[in-house]
């Protein structure tokens, strides 16, 4: 097993190499606005350190959020084309299961990224393997009653100390902890979710109401 994850759901642009026993190359960096310029050079960085080429791969893992529309669809389109190109099949993990994976707490806790607009993307968990609920997108507010006592992770906990006063790190999720995460489900014969998005909501984009048609005279 040689599986290349990714990730691009959060500000981080996150990228490793996983043998099947341990992680032996990646790279994370923050930067919301850069995804699709990252990217590739981090595919390129993690190959190079970890001495393989991109032949090699058996399997791809991509964060499938949920998280922003266009940083989003970077990665998946990224992890569509790879899986295309080589032949192999393509696997995705819900972001925040990954946070989730890279806490290694014990008890019932919180993952909550930023979802801005005042909001947070976040799920519940027994473990950190084991989701209990979610994903959704809320304000914090609205689902303080339910996080109440609560740890949590992730820049959306961090973000609203006053919903999640027990926030911890990390804030963003690593594909280092996607792929061992992947290559634990897929070792013990789990099926994992295709690569498809988690938006949870519409693209901040949208076609402005009333314009005016122009019709060819």
């Amino acid at each position: 097993m040689l599986l290349l994850a990714l990730d691009t759901a959060t500000p981080a642009v996150t990228v490793a190499v996983h043998d099947g026993r341990d992680v032996i190359a990646s790279s994370s960096q923050v930067d919301a606005r850069r995804h699709g310029e990252l990217l590739l050079p981090a595919v390129d960085r993690v190959f190079a350190e970890a001495g393989l080429k991109l032949d090699a791969v058996t399997g791809i893992v991509a964060g499938i959020g949920p998280g922003p529309y266009t940083g989003l669809r970077v990665g998946l389109m990224t992890a569509d084309t790879f899986g295309l190109a080589l032949g192999v099949p393509v696997h995705g993990l819900c972001t925040l299961d990954g946070l989730a994976y890279a806490s290694d707490i014990d008890g019932p806790f919180v993952v909550a990224t930023d979802a801005r607009r005042k909001e947070v993307y976040w799920a519940r968990y027994a473990d950190s393997r084991t989701r209990l609920s979610g994903p959704a997108v809320d304000r914090p507010a609205d689902i303080a009653g339910e996080v109440a006592g609560l740890p949590a992770v992730g820049a959306g906990a961090l973000l609203y100390p006053d919903t999640f006063p027990n926030a911890h790190e990390p804030q963003h999720v690593s594909a280092a902890a996607l792929a061992s995460l992947a290559a634990e489900k897929l070792a013990a014969g789990e099926e994992l979710p295709a690569p498809r998005p988690l938006y949870l909501r519409r693209p901040d984009a949208q076609v402005p109401k009333n314009y005016k048609v122009v019709t060819p005279k």
